[in-house]
């Protein structure tokens, strides 16, 4: 743990603190208490800050440079762990592991399936991939990035819709099938990431000005998130979700990035650099996106908000444990 990554933690909790005072404080809230100010917050967040950030990403990525056998060797293992993890909470089995659980909803699943695989890969994983990996690493670090939004929260925006048209037993096959496409395309998520693939093929570019509004509109997301994060805290306390972080955190800290090891050096032969990079991006602790997918759906907000603490708190000691491990792998590779 380098000081770097040290004080970018200290800043990520000073920020979710200063979010906290202002809901015990009411400065957001007024006579509606936090609930509303943090749902504004939510609300700003999902439909303008995130898709901008989304829709300029996509638009700018360079496709023919990124390396795609190294990608897979992350995201096979991860799609594989992300709908392993949904298919177990949508059977109901986490009830049975975490009790006093939440009851069951439907966007539950999804929503706890994106809090133990969606990663704080930009506030935290940036710095840390420059401090440790350097140039190089970096340059792996946000390729992986770049596609998280197209591949992970894509994917369990079409999860949730199904699970939430599934919900209305009222309705007819057809009519579940037509909701469901149309609700996951005309969706602040899925839309500006499919706009923003599709402006990219054009290869007309984002023009300076445009280029810049949709880079301004993006810094808003971290911090506006992390403010989220404590107002959440201040309105339900980590009293009654701690079990049910705690099983996150576990999943996101500790059985991703061994599944990606495991994936990325046996099936795929990866070691060095990339495989180094690969295991500590899925070591990185929840990030806010599972805040956001929790308030849009208005399911476990609670048990979002103190898994990202949770993990980000216990990140200090697992990304030890990850970098001794990676360690010892590359000196018995040398010997």
């Amino acid at each position: 743990m380098t000081l770097a990554i040290f004080h970018k933690l200290l800043a990520i909790f000073f920020t979710v603190a200063l979010g906290w005072l202002a809901g015990r404080q009411h400065w957001l809230g007024g006579r509606g208490g936090i609930g509303p100010a943090a749902r504004a917050l939510s609300d700003a967040a999902f439909y303008l800050f995130v898709p901008a950030l989304l829709f300029r990403t996509m638009a700018r990525l360079d496709f023919a440079a990124l390396p795609w056998r190294t990608l897979a060797a992350y995201y096979v293992p991860v799609l594989a762990y992300v709908l392993a993890v949904y298919v177990w909470h949508r059977r109901g089995a986490a009830r049975i592991a975490v009790p006093g659980a939440e009851p069951a909803e439907p966007a539950a699943p999804a929503t706890r399936a994106i809090a133990a695989t969606y990663g704080n890969g930009v506030q935290l994983g940036i710095p840390m991939a420059a401090a440790l990996f350097g140039e190089p690493g970096l340059a792996l670090h946000i390729a992986l990035v770049s596609l998280h939004g197209l591949v992970l929260l894509t994917l369990l925006t079409t999860l949730v819709e199904v699970d939430l048209a599934r919900a209305d037993r009222s309705a007819t096959l057809a009519a579940t099938v037509r909701t469901t496409a149309r609700n996951a395309l005309l969706h602040p998520v899925t839309l500006p990431v499919l706009a923003g693939l599709a402006w990219n093929l054009t290869g007309l570019g984002l023009h300076p000005v445009v280029d810049e509004a949709l880079g301004t509109l993006g810094l808003a997301v971290v911090p506006l998130c992390l403010v989220l994060i404590g107002l959440t805290l201040a309105q339900y306390g980590l009293r009654g979700h701690v079990r049910g972080a705690l099983a996150t955190a576990a999943l996101k800290l500790l059985v991703l990035p061994a599944l990606v090891l495991a994936v990325a050096s046996l099936g795929f032969g990866l070691s060095g650099l990339p495989l180094a990079v690969l295991v500590m991006m899925a070591a990185l602790p929840v990030g806010t996106n599972a805040l956001i997918f929790a308030q849009r759906y208005d399911t476990l907000q609670a048990q979002a908000t103190t898994a990202i603490v949770f993990s980000t708190l216990a990140f200090a000691a697992t990304a030890t444990l990850w970098l001794g491990v990676l360690a010892w792998l590359g000196r018995h590779a040398a010997g």
